[in-house]
C-alpha cells in the first residue's frame, strides 16, 4: 500500500480493526462449539447418573440421541473444514 492509499483509506481502520475483532471472536466461538470433549464429559455423566438411579432409561436413552446427535455435527463439521 502506497502512501496515498494509506491516506484515503485512514478514516476506515477503525472499521476493519472492529471486523478483525468480530472474527477472532467468531472462531473463538465455533471453536468452543465444535469441540466434542464436553459432548464426550457429558455422556459419561450422563451414564453415571443412570447407574446411580438418579435419571431413568427413557430420560437417559433421549438425551443420549441428543449428544449423539451433536457428535454428529461436529463431525461433520470438522470433516467439511480444510
Amino acid at each position: 500500500m502506497g502512501l496515498f492509499t494509506q491516506l484515503l483509506t485512514f478514516p476506515l481502520a477503525p472499521v476493519r480493526g472492529v471486523v478483525w475483532v468480530a472474527e477472532r471472536v467468531t472462531e473463538k466461538a465455533e471453536q468452543e462449539y465444535y469441540d466434542p470433549a464436553p459432548i464426550w464429559r457429558e455422556l459419561a455423566e450422563l451414564e453415571s447418573r443412570l447407574v446411580l438411579g438418579e435419571i431413568d432409561q427413557s430420560t437417559f436413552d433421549q438425551r443420549e440421541d441428543e449428544l449423539l446427535d451433536r457428535l454428529t455435527e461436529i463431525t461433520a463439521y470438522r470433516q467439511r473444514m480444510p
